[in-house]
């Protein structure tokens, strides 16, 4: 029988790495690598390829790959990929993620479940639904 629980994991942003994308011209998209090492609940850190269009201002969305390697605190280590998104800005109902089925390792073989990053007085978070 499956288990689910949930995880708040906390991280900070530590690398902004901007790429081009081959093919596509002008200021409508950007696409950066990003870098984050997480500091609560999950302990570890990921690279993203992170793409977004718009601006803050007029209206945005952007669409993330994730890897992320940590140890939660019961001591489950490994690597599993996320997808996520949103349109505005993390926080609106918009938001969205999945932890890709069949990408984990190590102790996060078979990890699945949803994911979604929100923001509060003490910054940014991960949120994962945990199905194992």
């Amino acid at each position: 029988m499956d288990t689910t629980h949930t995880i708040t994991a906390r991280f900070e942003v530590t690398g902004w790495e901007p790429e081009p994308l081959a093919g596509l011209e002008g200021d409508w998209v950007g696409a950066v690598v990003m870098r984050k090492r997480y500091t609560d609940g999950l302990v570890g850190e990921s690279v993203a390829h992170f793409v977004s269009s718009g601006t803050e201002e007029g209206g945005r969305g952007y669409l993330a790959v994730e890897r992320i390697t940590g140890e939660l605190t019961d001591g489950r280590s490994g690597s599993f990929t996320v997808h996520h998104g949103a349109l505005q800005h993390p926080d609106d109902p918009s938001a969205f993620g999945w932890i890709v089925p069949g990408t984990g390792t190590g102790d996060f073989a078979g990890l699945a479940g949803g994911a979604r990053i929100v923001h509060d007085e003490a910054g940014p978070s991960f949120v994962f639904s945990l199905t194992t």
